[in-house]
């Protein structure tokens, strides 16, 4: 189902004197109309503070033709440069393929077609076996092939003669299983062998989108004799393939198949695809990938030079409908706007866009429309694309996400779910609670991204005094890691307000623009696992799967890590001896219970969901301090995350699994005046806009960022 009025964005940040462009699907009759606003909180919920989208008008606003674009998934290979290519007297074609959905519909593993006329040839997998397509001529093999075997396919047909051959092999035969054969027979001759169109491979041109009956699984070594023969094994750092034929016919990539796959020569022996190219020559093709929408600009914005850094969205209205696209403004390097910087984990929140939870009932529809939250849900809207929390239609796992197309999720005001005690926001709606609470509290503050820190590195953040994150930065790279890490070390102050931080390692690619890459290996929370062997990055190479596994735990660096999870409920830390203390007591000033945090917009505690402890075993500072320990999450709704499982009983002897289901609020010193306070909990920020602002943990976060940003700021309340 199309959305009627949805759009996004060509960049996800952008600082003054730079160009954001806007590509937008508008179904109504009516132009639409554009304005920019900044995003202060992004809450629905009626019980709360107002949702807050100031006009910025002033900037830019504007009215604009309506036109629809549409989102067209299946990833496959195109050979553009293959249409003045004249094809030899005789077709000879082969490949080898692993079909992931053997006995679906027609799906194309080669063809070069002419989608009018139905001249040229396709060969193509079906219910009932290879089969070759020339013309209107079709012959097939009749016998089906097994799902994830690997088999080589090919096909040969004589224009002159007429004559049509297929035929399909297992590399490894089963016993009592009739799946190897072939096929041959005489159409009227001449047949309409060639076509002066692109040739594609995983897919087919067709007459109302450039491709159609996409192959689902994947294709090694395709090749046409006397014409080319492309090797997945090369380029496989991007979006190319190339041709070691005679003809120099290199490829691109469309909608972004999976790369780094294993092929029909793997063994087991190596499992770095670097290492040994040729055993991982295969690309996994799905009919459900998308990269680009590749839609054409409507319009486009360029930040003028005294807008400050902040969250803004491009606010979109067409009659009754309504989209915000948000997008971020970055301060010029070494020339901040404030003392405070606010790291907007924005690689988190691709890694989660369009996340289809399957929890879109009627009830849940009804708060949206009562509440006036953002209208779609990724459950009614599987066009624009999966999250990498998904499984792909043929039950591989999702390892790659992009944000140039629509991201349903990634805007203010949508609920993801249906929370009884609170609003039921997560990543960039979640995390208006803490840009809310800094506006309340009179903060200014300047925004960087995820993105921004790879790219620029600890430079962007040295002239902040403090930095805090959102609500969840789970994602990250080593770069992000590396930066954050020699931030603290040299005198900065980190305010680590989220929980399930700093956990998976993911990749970007300069040659694969947009995207990002998670590979689930091993273990950890996860909804999809990694095939053996398929544990190494496409985009960088680099080992991928928990922080933890590659020996870099969150603890190195916040003091703390994941340790257990729940459903989405919150409850109350416990104030520590420490905190009581001459030494931390500054922290809990004006705090009046030592059982506090139980109330807020997410999940209706302080500590919940997602919860971090501290473990000196995995690298948390021996200095490291616990103010506070979250209590109460209810045995039957949390679990010990899989990794914290592992030998524990054996390793500490006494302890109980259950001890390890709370989150530590925690304190740590660094060199030259830094520090680092970590909370270690998803819904922490959903708790500060209770009461208007004022509570127990408004005031103690209003105590760490007023010490460590050396603002001299008065509470408010």
């Amino acid at each position: 189902m199309t959305a009627p009025l949805i759009g996004y964005a060509d960049r996800i940040s952008v600082r003054s004197g730079e160009k954001i462009a806007f590509k937008i699907s508008s179904a109504g009759p009516a132009p639409y109309h554009a304005m920019l606003v900044k995003i202060v909180r992004g809450d629905p919920n009626p019980g709360g503070p107002p949702a807050k989208l100031e006009d910025m008008s002033e900037y830019f606003d504007g009215r604009f033709a309506s036109r629809e674009q549409r989102a067209l998934p299946g990833s496959y290979a195109m050979v553009d440069g293959a249409k003045d290519v004249k094809l030899p007297a005789a077709l000879g074609v082969e490949a080898l393929i692993w079909p992931t959905l053997a006995t679906d519909g027609p799906q194309t593993v080669l063809s070069r077609r002419d989608p009018e006329s139905g001249a040229g040839f396709a060969l193509v997998l079906t219910p009932d076996g290879m089969a070759l397509e020339v013309g209107g001529a079709r012959i097939v093999v009749g016998k089906p092939l097994r799902g994830r075997i690997w088999y080589r396919v090919w096909a040969s047909a004589d224009p002159v003669t007429g004559t049509l051959h297929v035929g399909q092999q297992p590399l490894k035969r089963a016993h009592a299983v009739d799946d190897e054969g072939e096929a041959q027979m005489t159409a009227p001759a001449p047949l309409s062998l060639d076509a002066a169109q692109p040739i594609l491979i995983g897919a087919e041109a067709a007459k109302d989108r450039p491709a159609g009956r996409c192959f689902n699984g994947k294709i090694e070594a395709p090749s046409i004799a006397g014409v080319a023969a492309w090797d997945f094994a090369r380029r496989g750092e991007s979006m190319e393939i190339e041709d070691t034929g005679p003809n120099g016919l290199h490829g691109k990539l469309i909608n972004l198949p999976t790369r780094a796959m294993k092929g029909a020569a793997w063994t087991g022996a190596e499992r770095d695809w670097r290492r040994a190219p040729h055993h991982y020559a295969a690309i996994h093709f799905h009919d459900d990938d998308l990269h680009d929408c590749g839609w054409a600009d409507d319009f486009s914005f360029t930040v003028p030079k005294d807008m400050r850094s902040g969250v803004y969205g491009m606010q979109l209205s067409c009659g009754t409908h309504r989209d915000v696209i948000p997008f971020f403004v970055r301060p010029q390097v070494g020339k901040p706007q404030a003392k405070v910087c606010y790291l907007a984990s924005t690689f988190t929140y691709q890694v989660y866009s369009n996340f289809s939870r399957g929890v879109y009932d009627e009830s849940f529809r009804t708060r949206v429309a009562d509440w006036k939250a953002y209208p779609h849900n990724p459950d009614d809207h599987k066009d624009y694309g999966l999250s990498t929390y998904h499984h792909h239609r043929d039950g591989s796992g999702v390892a790659y996400s992009s944000h140039l197309r629509p991201l349903i999720t990634w805007r203010p005001n949508f609920l993801s779910f249906n929370d009884a005690a609170g609003s039921g926001l997560r990543h960039l709606p979640a995390d208006t609670h803490l840009t809310g609470w800094l506006d309340r509290m009179g903060v200014p503050f300047d925004v960087v991204t995820d993105h921004d820190l790879e790219e620029k590195g600890v430079e962007i953040l040295a002239s902040y005094k403090v930095v805090l994150t959102g609500s969840h930065p789970e994602y990250h790279t080593s770069g992000t890691l590396d930066a954050l890490q020699a931030y603290t070390e040299t005198g900065g102050r980190l305010m680590y307000l989220g929980g399930n931080g700093f956990y998976w390692r993911v990749a970007l690619s300069k040659k694969v623009p947009g995207a990002i890459e998670v590979r689930r290996t091993e273990g950890g929370i996860r909804t999809w696992a990694a095939e053996p062997g398929e544990y190494y990055h496409s985009f960088d190479g680099a080992y991928g799967g928990l922080w933890r596994r590659s020996d870099r735990p969150p603890n190195l660096l916040c003091g703390i890590g994941f340790s257990s999870q729940g459903t989405f409920v919150g409850d109350s830390y416990r104030q520590s001896p420490a905190a009581r203390d001459n030494t931390h007591a500054w922290v809990f000033e004006g705090v009046k219970d030592e059982l506090f945090g139980g109330y807020g917009f997410s999940g209706g505690g302080a500590a919940g969901f997602e919860l971090d402890r501290l473990d000196h075993r995995l690298g948390s500072p021996l200095n490291a301090v616990v103010l506070a320990s979250s209590e109460g999450h209810d045995r039957k709704n949390f679990v010990v995350v899989h990794e914290e499982r592992l030998g524990f009983t054996t390793t500490i002897p006494g302890q109980t699994l259950e001890a390890l289901i709370r989150a530590d609020m925690t304190y740590i010193e660094k060199p030259k005046g830094g520090a680092v306070f970590s909370t270690g909990s998803i819904t922490y920020c959903g708790t500060l806009p209770h009461n208007k602002f004022d509570n127990d943990v408004s005031r103690l976060t209003f105590n760490v960022l007023n010490r460590f940003s050396e603002l001299g700021l008065k509470w408010p309340f």
